[in-house]
């Protein structure tokens, strides 16, 4: 019996022990075995252990519109850092900007406003002119997220801003008497943070906070459990408390803090769920830390300090890339990042880098 004639659960197992290069240069051997590589299926393993192929650990693929086979020729660019650098947006005032990134749509904070920008699906090169601005603020917009049908932002104004990407009528909520450092939102639930030392719950039926929770010091960051049951605080870690704490949703107390011995002034810049038990953070004092809820909270599962000693203003696993040569470069503030392009930014500029370059030894 040939190869080709072998059952095709049989050819995924014996084609499951080969890397890309191999699947390659066999999708060359024949135009059966062509079709065969170019299922997605024989690909699902190699792209599990590859950078941003879109194969979670679990095994969920969130670009399943894109072939995989190309996704791990892409990812072979994003291990190797073969890409071409774009900067497709100049501003003169520097700002400190944050950018959300909704399937071919960028939505990019500039002073009072939020501007979104369509990306061309070919190039991956943004709009020139935002096709529409967000307004509502009386300062700069601090922080801003994005579902599927509204845009809420947290302002140095102390409001936030309550848009519904469906019609041109923003709704105010007011508490905060100081900036709004965060804002998080899922599923109707809104938890913000505010330098006036609050952590305010919120919910869309009202525009005034169903609880607001004193803090011991200003509150940088939030994250909202994907349960929904809790959410953590990231604060400036200026006084001599864990600057990390859960808090319960619905009876708005503290559960527990998390790790101790923190240097003080390490604040807690940002904070992700990975798994309704996983989350990282980082701040002020160049780690990334993993933290486990199943385990010991007192201590970290794992942490990473930054290779050059600065602030870590967001988080993104990525390997480092030389954004600017100007000697006196920006911070990056925010970066996205999609299956092929990541778009940061910096405090004049949003900087894009395409990875869809020849390089990889995929055919």
């Amino acid at each position: 019996m040939l190869l080709p004639q072998l059952p095709e659960d049989l050819l995924y197992y014996i084609f499951s022990y080969l890397d890309h290069r191999s699947l390659s240069r066999l999708s060359q051997v024949c135009r059966s075995f062509y079709r065969f590589v170019n299922r997605d299926a024989v690909w699902k393993k190699i792209a599990k252990e590859l950078l941003n192929t879109g194969i979670t650990r679990e095994g969920k693929d969130i670009y399943p519109l894109i072939r995989l086979k190309d996704r791990v020729k892409i990812a072979q660019n994003w291990c190797s850092g073969i890409c071409r650098r774009r900067i497709p947006l100049r501003w003169k005032t520097k700002l400190l900007p944050w950018l959300q990134l909704d399937g071919d749509t960028l939505f990019l904070s500039q002073a009072a406003d939020i501007k979104v920008y369509h990306i061309h699906k070919d190039s991956g090169r943004l709009q020139r002119s935002p096709f529409e601005v967000y307004s509502g603020h009386k300062g700069d917009v601090c922080r801003f997220v994005v579902t599927e049908s509204l845009l809420i932002s947290g302002g140095s104004d102390g409001k936030i801003v309550v848009h519904s990407r469906r019609s041109d009528v923003p709704v105010e909520f007011s508490g905060h008497n100081q900036e709004v450092n965060c804002v998080d939102a899922k599923d109707g639930l809104i938890i913000s943070g505010s330098r006036d030392r609050t952590a305010r719950i919120w919910n869309l039926t009202s525009t005034a906070p169903r609880d607001t929770i004193p803090m011991c010091d200003r509150v940088w960051s939030v994250a909202i459990n994907p349960t929904l049951s809790s959410f953590v605080t990231g604060t400036a870690c200026c006084e001599n408390f864990s600057p990390l704490r859960i808090w319960d949703v619905e009876r708005s107390i503290c559960l527990c803090a998390l790790g101790s011995g923190f240097r003080r002034g390490a604040g807690v810049l940002d904070i992700r769920f990975e798994s309704p038990f996983q989350l990282f953070t980082c701040g002020y004092d160049t780690f990334i830390r993993l933290w486990d809820l199943r385990l010991c909270p007192r201590k970290c599962a794992m942490e990473w300090e930054e290779p050059h000693d600065s602030a870590l203003y967001f988080l993104s696993f990525l390997q480092f890339f030389q954004l600017s040569s100007d000697p006196v470069s920006s911070p990056v503030y925010c970066l996205r990042f999609n299956s092929s392009h990541l778009y940061a930014a910096l405090a004049t500029a949003v900087h894009s880098l395409d990875f869809r370059q020849n390089g990889a030894q995929i055919r």
